[in-house]
């Protein structure tokens, strides 16, 4: 099953992986919240395969905004 949300949530969720080895310290508390960031990825594949395109795109948002976030705070 390949959809739009298939490919858009995989290639996303990839960029969460790329970013945590490359942009961070790689610090547990950063991978904590990337990890919530593909939860909410994962969910917006589901809404958006089962038809709730516009609640999908804003999860995918959601979700993408959340991590970039997360990569360019300060480290504390």
């Amino acid at each position: 099953m390949v959809t739009l949300f298939d490919i858009v949530t995989v290639a996303s969720f990839f960029g969460l992986v790329l970013a945590f080895f490359f942009l961070t310290e790689r610090d547990h508390r950063t991978l904590l919240h990337f990890g919530v960031s593909g939860i909410v990825l994962a969910v917006a594949n589901q809404v958006g395969n089962a038809g709730q395109t516009i609640l999908a795109l804003v999860l995918v948002i959601a979700g993408i905004a959340y991590a970039a976030v997360m990569a360019w705070r300060p480290v504390s």
